[in-house]
């Protein structure tokens, strides 16, 4: 048995290894589709853009890892009924649940790994990407003139030139707006030539003009205010920018750390209980002020204890106790209060609700931490017993049917996650939805397996509306 087991796991670990990360590196692809406005123009060095890429490779195993296991686990056993092993396996006295056992032993092992790494490493990474993704997309794009068109990525100036030389860094026809006065437009440079010159950190850009005019209007003070206008001709001069603002700036990553996608289960478990507390808190505080207005409502009948007195009323229509003159000011007071009560009432209930929302996150967060474990066990005995079935390796029919089985995984995945973090569902229910659906069916498809269903044999089909067609259609005989 030793020697079948080992078969048994080389024919999985082979594809299992290169589906992850085909899989992975299509994922990635598609991650880096997804924000590549945010990446290109910017100047990034390499290693940023592979720094991204690492980290985000973290965030994708959720998905690579149990499309893999499908796929892997469908063609090893596919390979292994289309080359007639599984034939002489079972005619040699051993079963197919024998046969999955080491199988079983691996993936279980690589779903305790999968959970490890999901509360202990995904953590770290997405605090990772998410502050390098955040520093990455609030960048600004790299000091770049286009001819003809004006450049406002340096604060308090707009350069235009008509024509750039690549080569010499040269600027021809060149017109600069100065706004660092913060009065618009009122300082003007034109400039037939112009060269620029960055220092040696990059920090400052020195701009040559040469053969130029600057205009300015300039306000005058006095009894009557008048603009005045100033030109000053140039046979050279010097403006120099400020290019700090374009390298690239860590943001401190404590800032990110209570975000409950860097959080393992311990600390989102206590993130929850905080959440809970802090939600119990404000309902309290908002039927305490509420009964503050309503307190006049408070007792029933028509009468109300005040200072050891009872006041009698004479009407059940309270304010017809009052003169015609109160009763005017009385109104006025209520409609206060009432504009009071609805603006706490729609604050307070803004202010639960995303209380209640967060806390439906972390709980997302938390049963994600297990689903993924659970998902490599679900979709392996879906994928086993399959390939078992199809008696079909390679990537054509394994490959289809993985894909169509990881849909319906993923489908009723993301409907549950999104129905459970705006409560319309219980988080359980919701993260758990895609594990009670496909559950049944690898359990239904293992029975099939083991007693050898001809469950996609097309033979098996055929033969059997032949048989129902013969048993209700007779043709009749003709005597002559």
């Amino acid at each position: 048995m030793k020697k079948i087991y080992r078969l048994v796991i080389l024919a999985f670990i082979r594809p299992f290894v290169i589906t992850f990360f085909v899989v992975l590196f299509i994922l990635l692809m598609l991650f880096l589709f997804k924000y590549i406005d945010d990446l290109v123009g910017k100047g990034f060095e390499w290693y940023v853009i592979l720094e991204l890429m690492f980290y985000a490779s973290a965030s994708q195993v959720s998905m690579a890892l149990p499309l893999s296991i499908l796929l892997s686990s469908i063609m090893t056993f596919g390979n292994l009924g289309e080359s007639y092993e599984l034939v002489a396996l079972k005619s040699a006295g051993v079963s197919l649940q024998k046969i999955m056992v080491p199988l079983v032993i691996l993936v279980t092992i690589i779903a305790i790994a999968a959970f490890l790494f999901s509360n202990y490493m995904l953590p770290k990474a997405n605090l990772k990407m998410g502050s390098l993704l955040y520093d990455v997309r609030n960048q600004r794009p790299s000091f770049l003139i286009k001819d003809g068109i004006f450049y406002n990525g340096i604060d308090g100036y707009s350069i235009k030139a008509n024509k750039t030389d690549k080569d010499s860094d040269t600027l021809h026809n060149v017109m600069i707006y100065d706004q660092t006065a913060g009065n618009g437009n009122i300082n003007v440079l034109l400039a037939k030539t112009g060269i620029m010159m960055k220092s040696e950190t990059e920090s400052m850009l020195a701009l040559q003009l040469y053969d130029g005019t600057r205009y300015e209007e300039v306000n005058s003070t006095g009894y009557a205010q008048r603009k005045e206008h100033s030109r000053i001709k140039f046979k050279e001069y010097e403006l120099k920018l400020d290019l700090s603002g374009f390298s690239m700036s860590r943001t401190n990553e404590d800032l990110f750390k209570t975000n409950y996608q860097m959080l393992n289960v311990q600390q989102l478990k206590t993130a929850q209980d905080s959440l809970v507390e802090n939600f119990d808190l404000k309902t309290e505080q908002f039927n305490t002020s509420m009964k503050n207005y309503f307190s006049i409502f408070s007792t029933t009948g028509k009468s109300k204890e005040k200072n050891n007195r009872v006041i009698k009323l004479k009407n059940p229509i309270f304010i017809k106790n009052f003169p015609d003159s109160v009763q005017n000011v009385i109104r006025q007071a209520s409609l206060s209060n009432l504009r009071n009560i609805l603006s706490i009432a729609t604050a307070s209930k803004e202010d639960i609700l995303n209380t209640q929302k967060l806390n439906w996150r972390h709980g997302v967060e938390l049963h994600r931490k297990f689903t993924l474990s659970v998902a490599c066990l679900v979709l392996f005995f879906i994928g086993a017993p399959l390939g078992a079935i199809i008696r079909k390796g390679g990537l054509g029919m394994p490959m289809i049917v993985s894909i169509l089985f990881f849909l319906v995984f993923h489908i009723f995945s993301v409907i549950g996650e999104k129905s459970g973090k705006e409560g319309a569902i219980p988080v359980f229910a919701g993260m758990w939805l895609a594990t009670f659906v496909l559950t049944p069916l690898g359990i239904f498809l293992t029975s099939r397996a083991a007693k050898d269903s001809a469950l996609f044999d097309t033979d098996f089909y055929v033969k059997l509306y032949k048989k129902i067609i013969a048993k209700f259609y007779k043709p009749k005989t003709v005597i002559e």
